[in-house]
């Protein structure tokens, strides 16, 4: 079994970066329903496509090591950064200026 990392972008652009130590098909995530729900209307919601990108892949990463590299992505992708995304962790630290 592989683990994964892998990223989701939404409609709107913005984007998920998570993990999953099945590498299951039909698995998306898990973003705070209600930070994504604010994003779109009911009517946008009736139709709804989403992607999902592997970014990352082994078949003999440890836990520990399947953590680091989705930190290193949402890091990288700066999808913790809730105007490019809806990772919530690590805590988004604005750059002065931004």
């Amino acid at each position: 079994m592989k683990s994964v990392v892998y990223k989701i972008t939404y409609p709107n652009g913005k984007i998920y970066v998570g993990q999953d130590v099945t590498d299951s098909l039909t698995y998306f995530g898990s973003p705070d329903t209600r930070v994504v729900e604010k994003d779109f209307s009911a009517a946008e919601r009736k139709r709804f496509t989403v992607t999902k990108e592997i970014l990352w892949e082994s078949a003999t990463a440890s836990r520990e090591e399947v953590n680091r590299k989705e930190s290193e992505f949402i890091r990288l992708l700066s999808s913790n950064n809730p105007a490019i995304g809806y990772n919530r962790k690590p805590k988004h630290k604005p750059q002065p200026g931004q």
